[in-house]
């Protein structure tokens, strides 16, 4: 059953008369090669005319995979770590680039991923790095500007943390998926909720409106329940009259704007 998202339409019906406009953007996450579930992605963006951001993990990422994208409009490549390996100790939150491992040796895996997923993608892709499970070490963040990244793009509202010169950040902030439970879809009711205060916060000013809100998704571990809530979040943004797709970093989509 699709969620209705009364709370979200309320919040997006006072956005909507107060004149303001909500900036939205979508990316999904792990995408190495053609699959039923990439299907399924591609045409519901399509379908709903929604720009889509790929993240893609450069060790495993396929030349079918780019065959499939070549000619998928309004769909762009960001690059998801290297090998999308966990190297934190079992007692830490994983992450292939936190701070367990040398500075150096990380830099070394990240320029080659944006080396190889530029040479098999070209222009579709961004300079955009999406880390593995949202995380990296301050130090990584701090060199992505001179391994040519404009953006960076984890989970949560950008703060201070992972700031660097030259570095946007442009994150995601809403995530369907009850991974703490071992999958499938979040309470619709609480996710409605939390969309609605999150937009809410935005609104009065509390957070800030600039940064794209950011719809996280998985397409190789989303069950019928979260397709059908991910499609109804879409369509409720569009059809608000309030929201806008906004490209994560402007400089980056000037060679291929939306629509």
């Amino acid at each position: 059953m699709t969620a209705p998202l009364a709370a979200t339409r309320v919040e997006l019906a006072r956005w909507r008369d107060a004149g303001l406009t909500l900036p939205v953007w979508w990316r999904d996450d792990d995408a190495v090669a053609p699959t039923p579930a990439l299907e399924r992605l591609l045409g519901l963006a399509g379908r709903l005319q929604a720009p889509l951001h790929l993240a893609v993990i450069p060790a495993t990422a396929t030349h079918e995979l780019a065959d499939r994208l070549s000619d998928a409009s309004g769909v762009f490549v960001l690059v998801h770590g290297w090998q999308h390996a966990n190297h934190a100790p079992p007692d830490q939150k994983k992450a292939e680039f936190g701070p367990h491992r040398d500075t150096e040796t990380m830099c070394a895996e990240i320029a080659s991923g944006r080396s190889l997923l530029k040479e098999i993608f070209a222009d579709q892709m961004l300079p955009v790095f999406t880390p593995p499970w949202n995380r990296l070490s301050q130090d990584v963040a701090d060199r992505l500007g001179a391994l040519g990244f404009l953006a960076l793009s984890t989970f949560t509202p950008r703060t201070a943390k992972y700031a660097a010169p030259g570095l946007v950040q442009v994150n995601t902030h809403l995530d369907p998926v009850a991974w703490k439970s071992g999958g499938g879809l979040l309470d619709p009711g609480l996710l409605d909720a939390q969309i609605a205060r999150q937009l809410e916060a935005r609104r009065s000013g509390d957070a800030d409106n600039a940064e794209p809100y950011g719809l996280l998704t998985h397409h190789l571990v989303q069950d019928d329940p979260t397709w059908s809530f991910t499609e109804s979040i879409v369509e409720t943004l569009l059809g608000s009259g309030a929201a806008r797709w906004t490209p994560p970093l402007h400089e980056c989509a000037r060679s291929r704007p939306y629509a």
